[in-house]
């Protein structure tokens, strides 16, 4: 492959820069554009998109791209990384999940150049950036005041992906469903990753560290870097066939007794919901044996709110279930590079 062009601006092979792909002005006449750095090797090889805040909140995604920049092992890249931490920059600086007018990003796909707002930044994601690439991996948290454990999202039907899913090694794989409009279902000959960690406009260090090394593990996986000199740790991905919510039957002030890691049985207790006064509570369980992918983080619920995200397989051996959940385990054991 000869230089790539992202913009007006051409890399070559061996070159790292910079491109400024321009999207449209505020009010005032500014520029808003969206970053990207472009590092390729001196031989040919993969080109992996890692992109982050395609909803504006999802921050986690940003610092996972922010220290996989400043990663050693890139000086021994083969082929390329296109690295585009703020795709949605309107959300981002108005800490919003949301374009201005209120359209989400990720189902704006495939997009169009005389479009709404956010189906033009779709069309010029796409063409500009997923087209160009042989691979990609799409960064997220959970929404507004929900968590969700480190998980990779995929199609169980594709091959290929679900030996992308493998290699990153996530504590969960999960056969999702693909979003009308959403990025995944739009890439066409593109294989794209679905990384989910953390909470919106939060830091979580958890869902950073398991992100940035699987990222590492996914681009050694495709060749792109040299294998790992160190031992590998020990690490388990739970492939999750399905998953479901459980969600609150009345309102009031929710106690969780079940966090985002934990692995539960059928009828598991997970919260109880009470009154200001303590009276009138019920409790909550779960409906299959699995683990928690999911939960939110607000304890004042309404009834219908979604409290407990489970992902689930048709065969569990219930003797996983007696192992420490997936955030008990140490992050530099688990996730080390």
């Amino acid at each position: 492959m000869g230089e790539i062009r992202i913009g007006d601006t051409a890399i070559a092979l061996g070159e790292s820069k910079t491109a400024n792909l321009f999207v449209a002005r505020l009010y005032d006449y500014t520029d808003v554009s969206i970053p990207i750095r472009v590092i390729r090797g001196r031989e040919d090889g993969p080109v992996l998109f890692v992109s982050a805040a395609l909803h504006g909140d999802e921050l986690n995604g940003v610092e996972i791209i922010k220290r996989l920049l400043r990663s050693p092992s890139l000086k021994k890249i083969c082929g390329t990384l296109i690295a585009v931490p703020i795709v949605n920059v309107f959300g981002f600086n108005n800490r919003s999940r949301y374009l201005p007018d209120r359209r989400d990003l990720n189902r704006s796909f495939p997009g169009r150049d005389d479009g709404s707002l956010a189906s033009q930044i779709a069309y010029l994601f796409r063409t500009e950036v997923v087209e160009k690439c042989t691979h990609g991996l799409d960064l997220h948290t959970g929404a507004l005041h929900r968590t969700n454990l480190p998980q990779i999202r995929t199609n169980f039907q594709d091959k290929e992906l679900v030996k992308l899913a493998k290699a990153f090694g996530a504590p969960v794989v999960l056969d999702a469903s693909l979003p009308d409009g959403s990025l995944r279902a739009t890439s066409g000959k593109v294989p794209v990753l679905l990384y989910e960690g953390g909470e919106a406009l939060r830091f979580d260090e958890f869902a950073i560290k398991a992100g940035l090394a699987g990222t590492i593990r996914l681009m050694r996986h495709l060749k792109m870097l040299p294998p790992s000199t160190k031992p590998k740790p020990t690490r388990r991905s739970f492939l999750a066939q399905s998953s479901y919510w459980v969600r609150a039957p009345q309102s009031g002030t929710l106690r969780v007794l079940r966090h985002i890691g934990d692995w539960v049985r059928k009828d598991s207790l997970l919260g109880v919901i009470s009154n200001p006064f303590g009276e009138d509570s019920v409790k909550i369980f779960s409906k299959e044996a699995g683990v928690v992918i999911g939960k939110t983080n607000i304890p004042l619920v309404n009834r219908g709110d979604a409290l407990f995200h489970l992902a689930t397989a048709d065969k569990i051996d219930p003797r996983i279930m007696d192992f420490p959940g997936f955030a008990d385990l140490a992050v530099e054991q688990q996730f080390d590079d």
